[in-house]
């Protein structure tokens, strides 16, 4: 990878916790080019990173080896039209981190044929404590998918899926995912200053809790229903949680939830993959 040159598309907040992750592992900056149309983007990310920035997507293409489309879904159809004729000549690896839109739309965007790495990070991908699940069409070589899991791996964890349609799936877990665990740790924020926590405390608490939670499940090797178990004493406190939450239907409702944002990102992808 370090030899590679790598060129973003839009200068979002993805786009620059991609360059910093990739800058923090030891990428050069000055191998990395970002296309942005804002000039004070432009000048924050030249300012922190000290890497190449212009308002022209298709030199950005002649230049580098690999395109990271980090613009937003509803603008993606314009910016791959723009640059189709450049990346048919150039032929460089081609990533996008668009939520919803499948790789089928994006070659057909840009002419056909192309190696496209289409890839689903999450929010926490800007602290790089990302998941972000990946899948690679056809065109794409095993030394390119190496590339991409390499750059993609910057801000966390990496995946690849055989079936892009699962891509929905991926969307609802953990596309979604942060925004579950946020309303949590919300609603016991409320709750525990409800109780008569002073708020700062019982944000702490609740903050903390699900830190240390997380971080338990990824050092142990059972799964989450033994560590559920395993601190739900018969009888006690916990027990009588877990009991109210279950006569509450919640995996009925959490259930019908996920499935609920897995249609809606099918949904997404049919209508941004509309001509």
């Amino acid at each position: 990878m370090q030899k590679c040159k790598i060129g973003f598309i839009g200068g979002g907040n993805m786009a620059g916790s991609l360059i910093g992750g990739l800058i923090s592992d030891g990428f050069a900056a000055e191998k990395i080019w970002v296309a942005e149309p804002n000039q004070q983007r432009r000048e924050e990310l030249a300012g922190r990173f000290s890497l190449h920035t212009s308002t022209d997507n298709l030199a950005l293409v002649n230049e580098v080896d690999v395109v990271v489309l980090a613009v937003k879904p509803q603008a993606m159809q314009a910016v791959c039209q723009e640059i189709s004729t450049a990346v048919q000549t150039k032929r460089p690896l081609l990533i996008s981190v668009a939520a919803g839109l499948r790789s089928a739309d994006l070659n057909r965007w840009l002419g056909g044929n192309q190696a496209i790495v289409r890839s689903m990070p999450n929010t926490p991908a800007l602290v790089q404590s990302g998941a972000t699940a990946l899948f690679a069409n056809a065109q794409v070589s095993d030394s390119q998918a190496e590339l991409a899991e390499s750059i993609m791996r910057a801000v966390g964890l990496t995946l690849w899926l055989d079936d892009e349609t699962l891509m929905d799936a991926v969307t609802a877990i953990s596309g979604s995912g942060p925004a579950y665990f946020f309303l949590l740790m919300e609603m016991l924020e409320q709750t525990g200053s409800q109780m008569g926590l002073a708020p700062k405390n019982a944000r702490l608490l609740a903050l903390q809790t699900a830190f240390g939670a997380a971080k338990m499940a990824l050092e142990s090797q059972d799964d989450a229903a033994t560590l559920r178990a395993r601190v739900t004493s018969p009888g006690g406190t916990t027990e009588r949680a877990i009991g109210l939450l279950e006569q509450g239907e919640i995996r009925t409702l959490f259930a019908q939830a996920l499935d609920g944002a897995r249609q809606r990102a099918a949904e997404l992808a049919d209508q941004l993959g509309a001509e």
